[in-house]
């Protein structure tokens, strides 16, 4: 499944970033929805479900998120909804970990 967020906040950190495998981060924008997959193996094998996904909360709830390679790119972001069947484009998608 994947989760669809818009995104609130997000660190200076991002925009600096200029590693070559971590450019992505350069493009992060508040106010911009991003769509994240959970697939194994980040998927709990009791649950189905991927840690921080926000299964609980409702498009008011402020989630946090942390950029893996850089754990000072990092924000905050709500929840728009759940995707059983995920069409994530190819920009702005992401998987959790």
């Amino acid at each position: 499944y994947c989760v669809e967020f818009k995104t609130e906040s997000l660190s200076h950190y991002c925009a600096s970033e200029n590693r070559p495998y971590a450019r992505w981060m350069q493009y992060l924008r508040e106010g911009h929805t991003v769509c994240v997959a959970c697939q194994p193996p980040a998927m709990n094998t009791d649950t189905h479900r991927c840690s921080g996904d926000g299964h609980n909360a409702d498009g008011s709830k402020i989630l946090h998120w942390e950029a893996v390679g850089n754990s000072q790119c990092q924000g905050t972001w709500k929840k728009i909804r759940q995707l059983e069947h995920c069409s994530c484009p190819l920009v702005h998608s992401f998987i959790f970990t």
